[in-house]
């Protein structure tokens, strides 16, 4: 497999004398293939997976641990409002007697939800990243600064709206979100000349509660990549420094 690694890598260096940039970041790419397929930097194959997986492990881990915490999300740079249908609605509703402040409580509510969700989407995650092959691990570690998180979204994104929905709508039934919304929206369409509505508010939790958390990790892994403090342990200090 390595006799048509390289002369594919030297194939692409020929046709990229025209692009400086270009040639040096294949040169790279050829140095760091070389180092961990020979072992002459005494990092395994096994190592580096083992290392990168930690590191998507560690970030899954905080990201997680900080979102399903109290105000995880609810007083967080990923709190989730309301769509904007759903603010046409409690802009109507704020004359309408036992709905005037509908909006704030439905946006605790969604994110209480969304803290109770965020939980439960650890183990989804964890078995994404134990099915990265080796290619992918190398191809992440190489890879720009969100790299790890790409491949994670790219991989997951539907399997954990599949997994997550359900989960949500659930959380939103413990903090009685849901029925409370149907009332307002029940109070609305009583309202003399307004456009009937029904907006859901699954789909839109469900997405936001799931880009708030890919927004965490992103932040974790350009972290663990830059921040060689944040590398606490020997094999992902030996790792890491491979892309330095």
């Amino acid at each position: 497999m390595i006799k048509k690694i390289f002369p594919l890598i030297a194939l692409l260096l020929t046709f990229s004398t025209a692009n400086a940039q270009f040639g040096k970041l294949l040169k790279d790419a050829e140095k760091k293939v070389k180092e961990v397929t020979k072992g002459g930097t005494g990092v395994s194959q096994e190592e580096v997976g083992k290392g990168l997986k930690e590191a998507l492990n560690n970030g899954v881990g905080e990201a997680v641990s900080s979102l399903s915490a109290e105000d995880g999300y609810y007083k967080s740079a990923y709190k989730i409002l309301l769509p904007p249908e759903a603010q046409k609605v409690t802009k109507k509703l704020r004359a309408v007697p036992g709905f005037n402040n509908v909006e704030s409580e439905l946006i605790e509510k969604m994110n209480r939800a969304a803290e109770i969700a965020a939980v439960k989407a650890k183990p989804i995650f964890v078995n994404a990243i134990k099915e990265l092959t080796f290619k992918d691990v190398m191809n992440i570690l190489m890879g720009e600064d969100d790299a790890a998180t790409s491949y994670l979204k790219g991989s997951t994104f539907k399997s954990l709206y599949q997994e997550f929905m359900p989960v949500i709508q659930s959380a939103l039934d413990e903090v009685n979100a849901r029925e409370y919304w149907r009332g307002a929206v029940t109070a609305y369409n009583k309202i003399p000349f307004v456009d009937k509505t029904n907006p859901e508010l699954d789909d839109h939790v469900t997405k936001m509660a799931l880009g708030g958390m890919f927004s965490l990790v992103e932040k974790k892994e350009a972290g663990i990549r830059n921040d060689v403090g944040l590398r606490n342990t020997d094999l992902l200090r030996k790792v890491f420094a491979k892309q330095d």
